[in-house]
């Protein structure tokens, strides 16, 4: 058994962030209907996309606009503990399947909304993708160009996780209360609330360097490039230098290495200049030196470390979570269009 057995979903979602949070949710377990409209979700035109986020659910397809498959939808609703839509602002309520609506047939449902910019606010209708959020949260650096079309989508995996997180705790609350709830997700409002922790630096840098000598990321002889994170620590600079045969500089105190950055991290450049990448790692990993090779999506899959701990299963996602009494499901079926159709949810176990 997974630790979310038992638990129903009923998910109305598209695309990336409201997919990946119920597969978040299927993997330990849940029950997930993925409710499709008429030709199915668009993401299916891409199944590399649409495969890695719809595993281990069933799927039928539901025409909202028609009265009999909204009957349907809110039947569904009725026996599921968890609803999840992504649609703009006020479209639920249009198509009939509003949280008050829903809310009022099962008062115990946990009900998440997954949109942009929320359902309230002065931003709340327009429209957006994951460059538009990051840059009205201030995640976007000034000078940032446009990002590369398969870049990490920052603002969709951090809201997809939340809603994760704050249905589970929502589920929680309602089943020892009978109470549900409705969850008001901003994708927006993820990130502005990740940049208001992080404080704001006091001076923006005219020049682009290192913050402190040892951090940041490094070219190496072959074209490769290799990160290290040495911040105050002094036994990482010394084991990094030793390493680097730069012996000279590490015992240097961390307020002379801050009055040095400049000079010191161009002796670190240099000294891993004259490595490849490989040759880098192999010095510096074993001495105990905050070292990480700059990988492609491609060499991660075949990492053994990510194997091993079951992130990466069969060449494809596995989980990002390990448990050790309710183990999480590994890799599953990802359904068919209207494959499940008729079907209604599991019998709790037990």
């Amino acid at each position: 058994m997974a630790l979310l057995d038992g638990l129903r979903v009923l998910d109305l979602t598209m695309w990336r962030p409201g997919p990946y949070a119920t597969q978040l949710l299927a993997q330990l377990g849940a029950d997930v209907i993925k409710v499709e409209p008429p030709g199915g979700e668009p993401m299916r035109a891409f199944p590399s996309h649409f495969d890695l986020l719809n595993q281990h659910k069933r799927g039928i397809v539901l025409d909202l606009k028609d009265p009999s498959d909204r009957a349907r939808c809110l039947e569904l609703a009725a026996g599921a503990e968890v609803f999840v839509e992504g649609y703009r602002p006020g479209v639920a309520d249009r198509l009939g399947v509003g949280h008050e609506a829903v809310l009022a047939l099962n008062p115990g449902l946990v009900y998440c909304s997954l949109s942009g910019y929320g359902s309230h606010g002065s931003l709340s209708a327009l429209p957006g993708h994951d460059v538009n959020y990051r840059a009205y949260t201030g995640a976007m650096p000034p000078e940032a160009g446009s990002p590369d079309v398969d870049e990490l989508p920052v603002a969709d995996m951090a809201a997809a996780t939340m809603a994760a997180f704050a249905i589970t705790a929502a589920c929680l609350k309602a089943r020892t209360t009978g109470l549900g709830d409705h969850i008001d997700l901003g994708m927006a409002d993820v990130l502005a609330h990740w940049v208001g922790t992080v404080p704001e630096p006091r001076e923006r840098r005219r020049e682009p360097g290192p913050p402190v000598p040892g951090y940041g990321v490094y070219t190496t002889k072959d074209g490769g490039k290799i990160t290290l994170g040495v911040v105050s620590e002094q036994r990482l600079w010394a084991a990094t230098c030793r390493a680097l045969g730069l012996v000279e500089h590490a015992d240097l105190p961390f307020s002379e290495r801050l009055a040095r950055v400049r000079e010191l991290d161009a002796a670190v450049a240099a000294a891993i200049s004259r490595l490849t990448r490989d040759e880098a790692i192999d010095l510096l990993y074993p001495a105990g030196a905050p070292v990480a090779p700059v990988l492609t999506r491609a060499e991660m899959m075949a990492h053994g470390h990510f194997q091993a701990r079951g992130v990466i299963a069969d060449g494809t996602v596995g989980v990002p979570v390990r448990t050790t009494v309710h183990p999480p499901l590994p890799p599953g079926p990802v359904p068919g269009l209207d494959e499940h159709r008729g079907q209604t949810w599991r019998m709790n176990p037990g």
